[in-house]
């Protein structure tokens, strides 16, 4: 993590929504990172975000940031807002399975984020974070680039972890992404994956090991499955994804123009108006798709079928929208 300049973290307020798991272990990643001068939790069971707020003070003592418990009035002159709050995913439950309830709590907290901090980001993390991130640009009324889901940042960062294992290098050496939907429909894109400036396939010749198709498919397939695989042994997930939101807020709050997986508003494939997960530049401005992806016709057909699924998610909701 490039540190941040003083001037950044001086004038860098974060709003967390939701002290569950996920919200709380973003709240204390964050408070670690140096990258925020003042952290607020809301939640609304507030004695239970008051408890969290006072032990993380205790570790403030190490770091720089202020942590309080807020109101949502609060969000007023905020960086970032991450939205977290929501039911949590189930064993044996898909994201898309958890649309219905959580898109209700997005209606009665997002209108009161806009209203109180109508030029922050938003950074949407609750699941299915495709769909929320397409209700939460709709009920803030932000331009797309202001609506942020964490989307397939995280499943990006599993998938450089799997070929790491599987070529002997640091993830840090994998340039290789994960777009489409944060969930079952999710793609690889193979085409473009690399190893120091070379394709897998070359990177192995090159290196005298044999390019093993089952091997990369049983990379994909660990990705995909990695949530629901500690869902069923822990009943959650939350450092990896925490880590992930840092590393989303990071560009945002130092005006970094990094480029990440993110979620947001879009036409893709051909399909309108549905959120979805490409590379994008994230600055202070929010998050901007640049440079499409140059997909081969396998992945921009793949690519179709992810965004389809979502879109017929949303039609489901539109007479609620």
């Amino acid at each position: 993590m490039v540190p941040p300049s003083a001037a950044n973290v001086k004038s860098t307020k974060i709003v967390v929504v939701g002290a569950g798991s996920v919200g709380v272990t973003t709240a204390y990643a964050l408070l670690l990172s140096g990258l925020a001068a003042e952290i607020v939790l809301i939640d609304i069971d507030k004695n239970r975000a008051l408890g969290e707020v006072m032990d993380m003070s205790h570790a403030a003592h190490y770091a720089q940031a202020k942590v309080r418990v807020g109101e949502y009035e609060d969000c007023a002159g905020a960086t970032a807002v991450i939205v977290t709050a929501g039911v949590n995913q189930k064993p044996g439950q898909t994201r898309l399975d958890l649309i219905k309830t959580n898109y209700r709590v997005f209606k009665s907290i997002i209108p009161q984020i806009a209203h109180h901090a109508p030029d922050t980001i938003l950074v949407v993390a609750t699941n299915p974070v495709d769909v929320l991130t397409h209700a939460a640009h709709r009920l803030s009324g932000f331009p797309v680039e202001r609506v942020i889901g964490s989307g397939t940042a995280m499943d990006t960062t599993r998938f450089r972890h799997e070929l790491s294992k599987q070529f002997g290098v640091n993830p840090r050496n994998v340039h290789a992404v994960i777009i489409g939907e944060h969930g079952d429909s999710q793609l690889p894109v193979w085409s473009l994956a690399s190893i120091a400036g070379m394709r897998l396939r070359d990177y192995a010749s090159q290196k005298g090991i044999p390019y093993d198709e089952e091997a990369m498919d049983a990379c994909s397939k660990r990705t995909k499955e990695a949530a629901y695989e500690i869902i069923q042994k822990k009943g959650k997930t939350n450092y990896g994804v925490a880590s992930v939101l840092v590393s989303i807020l990071e560009p945002i709050i130092t005006n970094g123009d990094a480029l990440v997986t993110v979620s947001r508003v879009g036409t893709y494939a051909g399909v309108e108006d549905v959120a979805l997960s490409m590379p994008c530049k994230l600055n202070r401005n929010g998050a901007h798709q640049d440079v499409p992806l140059l997909l081969d016709e396998s992945e921009q057909a793949a690519l179709r079928k992810s965004a389809e699924s979502i879109k017929e998610v949303l039609d489901s909701l539109e007479e609620d929208l």
